[in-house]
């Protein structure tokens, strides 16, 4: 056996397995490709417009502001929004989708909503975002790469110090600062890594900016004050997504799994989270023209059994309204329009057609031969009806295989379940940090609530539903039943 054959076998095993585990990774996505024709197709779309450079210093006319949110998507859209059901593909569309955009010269981040990650935490949504960047065809950290990569002659980084020294640019005067520093700080490299973690989400001190400054006899060009951590987080965002234009990539994209973690908040995170939807999908008002795009993903009945079931839709405006401020009206329009985008403008993933299941048994099949070094025999698998999911048969198919090449007189009897995914409230999901929370950046000061009421505010509005039962298992044990999936 040659080392070709060798390696070849092995990523049909790594590819196998984790089809088996029904968590795509590359080896799987490369190997069966994707034939959700409508994603790609609007994915496609989003990468043109994030690729195409935009004039740095265009915007809303002197004295006309943004306005707060579009009633409708942006005719060039950055953003979309994927629904399917368990077991339909959903993370693997994502995966694919990662591999189209690296291979486009693109950075690409996979954030999966999580305990760790709530959706309504800007910062830690940024912090897995940065963690979690894959460079094309470089391995290393993604922020050290995009940071060693910057050519500072070039007309791209120029761009960038123009637009982050600009008088409008909506970032906090820290990131102009930092990147005078991190150009004219050369051979200092204990100063410039200090600077690019700091690009990545570690703090450093508006005191110690200052002094650098001061060192370097530019301290009277940088006005700078504490900013909020959930600012900076958003600031970073539109800076960080520059840097990597100025690094000579297109832009950056953040792509969301698992989003439907959130009908699982409390009802003021799931306020929150919604608005984040709206950031996301709509475009950052204050930075519409920043190179960066997402797609965000959920099951395909969140509207049923969230904003409807728990009647999210008409609770949350209502409470958040009542608050009776400027904010509290800022936080239910977003939240609105977050809820609108899950509930009438999800791109559905289509059930696989004749012609994909049969292009997928064949290719499984001869994986399964490649990783094994035998010839599968034809295999029945589960029926083909409307109602199962992709992964239902690709886990059928090779279950039976791996029992044929152990007894090939074998013949198995294989059943599916259909697997429900619990939206109830979980109490132990409480612990991330509200939108607006944490102190400033570099003066240890307090910070309040951006967007209105808080938490206690919505839950004390006359018996939110907090006080349904919840849940004791966390998330990855409420998926209940038996079932191939």
């Amino acid at each position: 056996m040659t080392i070709e054959t060798t390696d070849r076998a092995v990523r049909a095993r790594r590819a196998l397995e984790a089809l088996r585990a029904g968590v795509p990774n590359r080896d799987a996505v490369v190997e069966l490709g994707s034939m959700q024709i409508g994603v790609e197709d609007r994915f496609a779309d989003i990468l043109d417009a994030v690729g195409v450079p935009v004039d740095p210093t265009s915007g809303p006319p002197s004295g006309v502001s943004a306005p707060l949110v579009s009633s409708q998507p942006r005719s060039t859209s950055r953003a979309m929004m994927i629904g399917g059901g368990f077991g339909s593909g959903k993370s693997h569309v994502l995966e694919h989708l990662a591999n189209v955009a690296l291979s486009q010269s693109f950075v690409v981040s996979k954030v999966t909503i999580s305990k760790e990650t709530p959706l309504h935490d800007p910062s830690k949504v940024f912090r897995a975002a940065i963690d979690e960047a894959r460079v094309p065809g470089r391995p290393g950290s993604a922020i050290d790469e995009i940071a060693v990569a910057i050519d500072l002659d070039s007309p791209e980084y120029r761009d960038l110090y123009r637009w982050v020294h600009g008088d409008e640019a909506p970032v906090d005067k820290q990131f102009a600062a930092t990147l005078y520093l991190y150009e004219y700080a050369r051979g200092d490299e204990e100063l410039r890594d200090r600077i690019v973690r700091f690009w990545a989400g570690d703090r450093l001190s508006v005191a110690d900016i200052r002094r650098r400054l001061r060192e370097h006899g530019a301290s009277s060009s940088y006005r700078i004050a504490g900013v909020r951590e959930t600012d900076l987080a958003r600031q970073r965002f539109r800076f960080v997504s520059r840097l990597v234009r100025a690094a000579g990539y297109r832009g950056w994209i953040v792509l969301f799994d698992e989003v439907e973690l959130i009908g699982r908040y409390s009802i003021g995170q799931r306020a929150k989270s919604y608005a984040e939807i709206a950031r996301w999908v709509r475009g950052d008002r204050d930075d519409m023209s920043a190179p960066i795009g997402a797609v965000l993903a959920t099951v395909d009945d969140y509207e049923t059994q969230v904003l409807v079931g728990k009647n999210d839709a008409a609770l949350i405006p209502q409470r958040l309204r009542a608050g009776g401020t400027a904010a509290d009206d800022v936080l239910a329009s977003l939240a609105e329009t977050g809820m609108r985008i899950i509930g009438h403008e999800q791109v559905k993933l289509q059930p696989p057609a004749q012609e994909e299941l049969d292009r997928t048994y064949r290719r499984l099949r001869e994986i399964h031969g490649e990783a094994f070094g035998w010839v599968p025999p034809a295999v029945t698998g589960l029926e083909r009806l409307p109602s199962n999911r992709m992964r239902q048969y690709v886990r059928a198919w090779i279950n039976e295989w791996d029992l044929r090449r152990l007894d090939p007189s074998y013949e198995p009897e294989i059943e599916a379940a259909t697997l429900e995914v619990d939206l109830s409230e979980d109490a132990e999901l409480e612990g991330g940090e509200a939108e607006g929370g944490g102190d400033r950046s570099g003066d240890g000061g307090s910070g309040h609530g951006v967007g209105g009421a808080d938490e206690m505010d919505l839950e004390a509005a006359g018996g939110s539903g907090s006080s349904q039962a919840r849940s004791q298992g966390g998330w990855s044990g409420n998926r209940t039943g038996d079932s191939t999936e």
